[in-house]
């Protein structure tokens, strides 16, 4: 029986950080799919996995961001990338948010980053506001910038779990990275690959066997 849905946040409660990577790869002359291979690379001890876990301050990242990138032959800036992090919030999805949370737990597992301009790098304060409300319908919040340990590291999924009480084989864990879905696959949850929000959607009912579309009534 599944008891709890467990949610990515950046591409899944949001449109995907990467499309705005190649935006700006093409609009700069870089090659498509640049800051994701700098990503990719060491993927356990690179500037971004050790800013996502708090090991290194924004400004750290910049600068070894900006030697990973110039070891790979183009020069960019962890700054910039940085500023290409907040999506748009999926309505959809936060309305599929509101009717699971009526009779099941649901939950966050995030990899992100917190300085003082707060976890979202939104553009205004009243975006902002709004990715916090949706954060707020969450009932459990694992983020890698607090807990000190990101995604796909199993630990990360085994304290969410222990938050929300519950087995991982109750769980259905929703991210647009398969990277970070094969973890909590092998410990036992169900998992869905977001591509989009309709496919997510689409995916997700057939699991839980309940509508997701249509108006949130309270």
């Amino acid at each position: 029986m599944i008891k709890a849905v467990l949610w990515d946040f950046g591409g899944v409660i949001t449109t995907s950080p990467f499309e705005a990577f190649n935006r700006f790869e093409k609009a700069t002359g870089l090659p498509e799919n640049f800051i994701r291979s700098i990503n990719a690379a060491n993927p356990e001890t690179n500037a971004w996995a050790q800013l996502e876990s708090s090991q290194i301050s924004v400004n750290e990242f910049d600068i070894m961001f900006a030697d990973e990138a110039l070891a790979r032959g183009h020069e960019v800036r962890g700054s910039q990338v940085l500023a290409l992090l907040s999506g748009e919030l999926r309505e959809e999805m936060v309305n599929a948010l509101r009717i699971i949370r009526s009779d099941r737990k649901i939950g966050c597992i995030t990899n992100n980053i917190d300085n003082e301009e707060g976890p979202f790098m939104a553009s205004d304060r009243d975006k902002t506001a709004r990715m916090n409300e949706v954060m707020d319908l969450f009932d459990v919040v694992i983020e890698s910038s607090k807990v000190g340990i990101r995604k796909p590291d199993p630990e990360i999924y085994k304290l969410a779990c222990r938050e929300m009480e519950i087995d991982p084989t109750e769980a259905i864990f929703l991210d647009d990275l398969g990277i970070n879905l094969k973890p909590a696959r092998e410990l036992g949850m169900t998992t869905i690959k977001v591509l989009d929000a309709k496919q997510a959607l689409d995916d997700l009912e057939v699991e839980l066997g309940i509508t997701l579309r249509g108006k949130f009534s309270s």
